[in-house]
């Protein structure tokens, strides 16, 4: 039994912890788009697990009952946790903030006086922009093509469409069958921290593969991309962790780790290859605001820093090593 299971609360005139941690967790969450909730949801649920409560409001109800000392002692483990598992920066600090978003909404609303004062890790500025390559995706595509299963025609589908059109997850899943013209060639995508969708061309391999999952799925409206089996088509829309856990175990498969905005980076890298480096081209394709974003792919696509490194070597004769 974990350390961290919270003990018996004092009903008799106290605050019922289980009550308002239901409720600050209710008010945490109302309003957010689906795919914020989501995640969330997901990070909360990682220190659910950590302190091995039976649900997310027993978790709730563990830190607000602490005290500002024992509650911070427990984020501080958690942290040290996540450390431990070698996680991303990025990803430790998502889920500090969680916790720490949580209990900050706890201190307006009056359920406790005090915050999560635990920091972030320091993130490392680079990042990995090459995802897994031009080969780790035909090898992906190759892999689908020995099977004749439903499910592999949409994930063939899907690896396209976030590939060929450089799409993010969630602009991937939120897709409905009504957002394509095939009379035009489009498909109508809704950006990030975008308002209005915009219209991409359709190249004709993403189309081919488009119309081979939509001939399994039917012409129903919905969910473009839905979750299903190996056999059936099912009919709720396709989860953001569904996604996620079949590209990964596609990679898997095929011995190299990958997962879906990694076929992003694939796309944005190659068609800076493919174009020169015309990176006002590419930023019409990623859809990046900031063109600042894509000098680092390119920077990383040419090895900019290993480039000059030899030039700086070469200026100096090397030394006569010989004895």
């Amino acid at each position: 039994m974990s350390d961290y299971l919270p003990v018996p609360l004092n009903r008799k005139g106290g605050l019922d912890h289980d009550s308002a941690a239901a409720r600050l967790l209710r008010a945490f969450l109302n309003g957010r788009k689906a795919e914020t909730i989501t995640a969330y949801r997901q990070d909360l649920e990682d220190f659910q697990a950590f302190i091995q409560a039976p649900s997310l409001e027993q978790a709730a109800s563990l830190l607000l009952a602490r005290g500002p000392g024992e509650a911070n002692a427990l984020a501080l483990d958690y942290k040290a946790h996540l450390m431990d598992r070698e996680l991303a920066a990025n990803t430790i600090n998502r889920r500090l903030t969680a916790l720490r978003s949580l209990v900050k909404l706890g201190r307006t609303l009056g359920v406790v006086s005090w915050t999560i004062e635990v920091q972030s890790v320091k993130a490392d500025p680079y990042r990995d922009t090459r995802g897994p390559g031009r080969a780790g995706f035909r090898d992906m595509l190759d892999s689908l093509a020995k099977r004749k299963d439903p499910k592999s025609m949409r994930d063939r589908a899907l690896l396209r469409c976030l590939f060929d059109l450089g799409l993010r997850r969630a602009e991937v899943l939120n897709l409905d069958l009504e957002d394509l013209d095939w009379e035009a060639g489009t498909v109508a995508v809704l950006g990030k921290g975008r308002t209005s969708k915009m219209k991409l061309t359709l190249p004709p391999e993403t189309r081919k593969a488009l119309e081979t999952w939509i001939s399994i799925r039917g012409v129903a409206s919905g969910p473009l991309f839905c979750s299903m089996n190996r056999t059936h088509p099912g009919k709720g829309r396709l989860s953001a962790i569904g996604l996620y856990g079949m590209v990964r175990e596609l990679g898997r498969r095929l011995g190299f780790k990958v997962w879906p905005h990694g076929l992003r980076h694939t796309a944005i890298t190659e068609a800076l290859e493919l174009t020169g480096g015309n990176v006002r081209a590419v930023q019409r394709f990623s859809r990046h605001r900031d063109v600042r974003v894509l000098e680092r792919y390119d920077d990383n696509r040419r090895d900019l820093g290993g480039e000059v490194a030899k030039q700086v070597a070469a200026s100096v004769p090397g030394e006569n090593l010989s004895i």
